[in-house]
């Protein structure tokens, strides 16, 4: 099943899931079913994150061109609220965010497409993250925008007192603070994306 989120840039998908008394079957992707769906990414690197306590919280983090990434991420153990900023400068939802829960029980996985910040705080203990790039990592492209920016105003559903950051995170520049390269094209332009 596939769900446009309140930006529609920003996917929920979530795969069937196959159960009997031995466990389940999944096909978490599958090229071919999305890009009858509209969704046509080649994925180059697989990612894994480990987060030990409830309250990490890591983001907001992004790709600056070249090297932007398209991001599907999905929880298998744990449970997270998962967070997508729109960073295209001209798009009507700049500086706007979109967020969904994702466990490994309801089996979601949200698309991040280039042009969107993204960040995750786990809402318990040993959560793990897996997901796809289109892009492989790029150190020098690699930037970060304020998890609590106040021009955003991201509810992140956990109390911000026991949020734990990345020295990295901690000090990363407000939105209104960071240069990149994503402007918003209208789907009358192309794909949006980027």
């Amino acid at each position: 099943m596939i769900q446009s989120l309140a930006i529609s840039d920003v996917k929920l998908i979530t795969p069937k899931r196959f159960g009997d008394a031995r466990g389940f079957f999944s096909e978490t992707w599958n090229s071919k079913l999305l890009r009858d769906e509209g969704i046509d990414l080649e994925f180059v690197q697989d990612n894994h994150s480990y987060s030990a306590a409830r309250g990490v919280l890591r983001g907001l983090h992004f790709q600056n061109l070249p090297h932007a990434q398209d991001k599907l991420v999905r929880c298998t153990r744990g449970r997270v609220y998962d967070v997508a900023v729109d960073i295209r400068r001209g798009s009507p939802t700049f500086g706007q965010y979109v967020g969904a829960e994702l466990s490994a029980e309801n089996w979601a996985q949200i698309l991040v497409p280039k042009g969107f910040a993204h960040g995750f705080v786990t809402l318990e203990d040993h959560c793990e993250l897996q997901y796809k790039v289109t892009d492989y990592y790029a150190p020098e492209c690699d930037m970060s925008i304020r998890w609590n920016d106040p021009a955003i105003g991201i509810d992140w559903m956990i109390d911000p007192s026991v949020v734990t950051l990345s020295e990295k995170d901690a000090s990363a520049p407000l939105l209104s603070e960071v240069e990149c390269g994503f402007v918003y094209k209208s789907a009358h332009a192309g794909s949006g994306q980027g």
